[in-house]
C-alpha cells in the first residue's frame, strides 16, 4: 500500500512503482493518506504492510496509537537486513521531561519487542505480563491513563511484579 500527495510525492511514488514491477507477485496499491486513515479506523485488517514517507508514517502511527490508548502505550520497531532499532512511538516528551510524569509503557514494550527479536522470549514475557498486570490493576497509572501515579511509581510496581513472579 503506497500513499502520496497528489503533486509533491512524485519521486517516492515513481520508485515504488518501479519496485512493484520487479515483484509482480506482491500486491501493490496506491492510496491517499486520508482514505487509509478512514479504512484503518474501520478495519485495520485490510492492511498487511504499509510503505510511505516519514511524515505520513508519523500521522498514521499517531492515529493508530490513539485507537489503542495513546502514544504512551505504543511501541515500535524498525527491522532491517543488518540490524534493528526499537523505540517508543511518541519520542522524548520534552514538555514533561524531568517531572516524573511520563508513561514508560511504550518504551518497555519496545524493549519487549527487542527481546523477542533477540529470541529472549522468557525475559520479554516477564516484562510484558508485569506491565499489562500493572495497567489492569489500575493502582499505579500515569496521568495519560487516567491515574495520578508518577512514572517511577508505575515502573517500581512493574519491577516488583517481575521480581515476585
Amino acid at each position: 500500500m503506497i500513499f502520496f500527495w497528489r503533486m509533491s510525492d512524485g519521486l517516492f511514488l515513481r520508485c515504488c512503482r518501479e519496485m512493484a514491477k520487479k515483484y509482480p507477485d506482491v500486491k501493490f496499491e496506491e492510496r491517499y493518506l486520508d482514505t487509509v486513515c478512514l479504512n484503518m479506523v474501520q478495519d485495520p485488517s485490510l492492511y498487511d504492510v504499509l510503505v510511505m514517507p516519514n511524515l505520513y508514517g508519523d500521522i498514521l502511527s499517531d492515529m493508530c496509537a490513539g485507537l489503542v490508548g495513546g502514544l504512551g502505550l505504543t511501541p515500535s520497531g524498525n527491522i532491517g537486513i543488518n540490524g534493528a532499532l526499537f523505540e517508543s512511538v511518541h519520542g522524548t516528551a520534552p514538555d514533561i521531561a524531568g517531572q516524573d510524569k511520563a508513561n514508560p509503557t511504550a518504551l518497555l514494550l519496545s524493549a519487549v519487542m527487542m527481546l523477542r527479536y533477540m529470541n529472549l522470549n522468557d525475559h520479554a514475557d516477564k516484562i510484558q505480563h508485569a506491565c499489562f498486570d500493572t495497567i489492569k490493576e489500575a493502582k499505579y497509572l500515569t496521568g495519560d491513563l487516567g491515574g495520578k501515579a508518577k512514572c517511577s511509581e508505575f515502573t517500581n510496581e512493574i519491577c516488583r511484579k517481575i521480581t515476585q513472579g
